[in-house]
């Protein structure tokens, strides 16, 4: 029975997750060594100003790579930003572009006086290539440095983080859709970024909350799992969390390296479901699948494919969206607007005035249950009752997969 799981992750959220969107209208209390006195906390609003000047605002974005949750978190800050009134849209932001594409199309169809999405301010490090992490890292900080014509960087991704970090003051940076941004080095903890100018949106004990609920459901004894064998594939991976919860329910991980970076998306991609299928040839109890560069909107119907026939139940660490392409469960996402809403004002707070460092990081999912009983059925898996009673998103294997049950 799943009870204890479901009342302690709902404890969980009725603590935290109303804070999130709303408490950082406040400066959060700053770190002991961070600041020699303590003071009141000020507050600073969300609505629109220009700078000192008149001018608008200069943004500026950097991304890992390519991977479609960078685009579509871009994507609701710029409709958060929108709704708070700092900009018009003159059209629907299309769905389909990757971040260059989008970030263009952004500077030519956002409009308002208070801040512009700066063109020739994009960079990437190729398609997460190893190589141009530091030349893209050294021509940010040069433009920083000769130039002081960006205002503030949103930053999306694990290196994106880092190397923001590793850039450090004097540049405002928001960084979004990191797997873990405290493990990965990129902020010091949930209260303190450590950098003045640095803030990542950051949820505390997210992938052993789904690790223990997918073992409460399904107590498995081995859990099989792909990353690649590297400090970003680890961090992507959580593997810090799947070991800690390894430990204290006593099952034993499976692992599969499949290299995801400095290779081309179909040699990830390929890396990626040879190794879901070597899992599968193993037999392991259970597969945790998480975020990899070769696990695509493309990819994980075949992936889930694969383990179905296998009849080994499945947990996504991305959320519903691999739960209605074929895999067994997840913890369904928030509402992606809730997300950007949170990211759009915060940067609407660093722009009147405050400090990224002093803004609360904390976010919490609301714990909703996203099984798929096509799936269920075609591996023989048999929900229980209060797993029925409790999902809130419930999808149908598509019908080529029923058809091979």
């Amino acid at each position: 029975m799943i009870g204890r799981t479901l009342i302690a992750l709902l404890m969980a959220v009725s603590l935290f997750s109303g804070l999130a969107p709303t408490a950082q209208a406040a400066d959060a209390a700053p770190p002991v060594a961070a600041t020699p006195s303590a003071a009141a906390p000020r507050l600073y609003p969300t609505t629109p100003v220009r700078k000192p000047d008149g001018s608008p605002w200069r943004i500026g974005y950097l991304e890992s790579g390519e991977y479609a949750e960078y685009p579509r978190t871009l994507r609701v800050i710029v409709q958060g930003l929108q709704r708070l009134g700092w900009l018009a849209l003159d059209d629907d932001i299309p769905t389909d572009m990757n971040g260059k594409a989008l970030w263009l199309w952004l500077g030519e169809h956002a409009k308002g006086d208070d801040l512009t999405f700066v063109a020739d301010a994009w960079w990437q490090p190729g398609d997460f290539d190893a190589a141009q992490r530091e030349p893209t890292r050294d021509a940010i900080a040069q433009r920083i440095a000769t130039r002081g014509d960006i205002d503030l960087i949103l930053a999306m991704g694990t290196w994106a983080g880092q190397d923001m970090r590793a850039i450090g003051p004097p540049v405002p940076t928001v960084v979004g859709s990191t797997s873990n941004p405290i493990a990965a080095g990129i902020i010091d903890s949930v209260e303190d970024s450590g950098r003045d100018n640095l803030h990542a949106r950051v949820e505390p004990q997210r992938y052993q909350r789904q690790l223990r609920l997918f073992h409460d459901i399904v107590p498995f004894q081995t859990l099989g799992i792909v990353y690649e064998d590297s400090p970003a594939g680890r961090t992507y991976a959580a593997l810090d969390a799947v070991e800690q919860v390894s430990k204290e329910l006593g099952f034993r991980i499976i692992p599969c390296h499949a290299v995801s970076s400095s290779v081309p998306t179909a040699t990830a991609i390929t890396n990626a479901t040879g190794c879901y299928a070597d899992l599968a040839n193993q037999g392991v109890d259970a597969v945790y699948v998480t975020t990899h560069r070769g696990v695509t909107k493309e990819s994980i119907h075949a992936i889930a494919d694969i383990l179905n026939k296998a009849r080994i139940p499945t947990f996504s660490m991305a959320g519903s969206e691999e739960v209605a392409a074929g895999l067994l469960l997840s913890l369904a996402k928030a509402d992606m607007s809730y997300v950007g809403q949170f990211h759009a004002e915060t940067v609407a707070r660093i722009l009147n005035g405050a400090s990224p460092r002093r803004l609360i990081q904390l976010w919490v999912d609301p714990p909703k249950i996203a099984l798929n009983l096509g799936t269920a059925r075609k591996i023989g898996f048999n929900p229980p009752v209060d797993i029925l009673l409790a999902a809130d998103e419930v999808y149908e294997s598509p019908a080529w997969q029923q058809g091979n049950r």
